[in-house]
């Protein structure tokens, strides 16, 4: 995609790290979305990167880019297993976890997971198509 990019990877554990990458992700939106969309985006690449930290032993690899009306996200981690969202059954004891991937796939316009490279791990990704602009800010 050819726009403005951002990419950053996130060490093993470092759940700090996220709101890093929220802050360059709300940064490579700034004035080049209408109102709401850089909310959801955040949300969205909240979720991945957590996941990938919470659910494998290693860090991640997160990128987004602006192109032709569309922001895509791609959190990459080296877990082999692939996730999914899961229906979402409220517990008294699980009321922040489960619903990640239920929420990216259903604000998401399109997402999915790769394995570009078998046994090393896999690309989980979002993309919105909310007519971004990918000018100057």
């Amino acid at each position: 995609m050819d726009g403005p990019t951002i990419s950053r990877s996130v060490r093993r554990a470092d759940l700090k790290a996220v709101g890093e990458v929220r802050r360059a992700l709300r940064e490579l939106m700034r004035h080049r979305c209408a109102d709401g969309a850089a909310e959801v985006a955040e949300l969205l690449i909240t979720e991945l990167v957590t996941n990938a930290l919470v659910h494998t032993d290693q860090g991640a690899e997160v990128s987004a880019s602006l192109a032709a009306g569309r922001l895509r996200v791609e959190v990459r981690d080296y877990a082999n297993r692939r996730p999914r969202p899961r229906t979402y059954v409220p517990t008294a004891d699980d009321g922040t976890h489960g619903r990640g991937l239920m929420l990216v796939q259903a604000l998401a316009d399109q997402w999915g997971v790769d394995a570009p490279d078998l046994g090393r791990g896999k690309v989980v990704w979002f993309e919105l198509e909310r007519g971004y602009d990918v000018g100057p800010a």
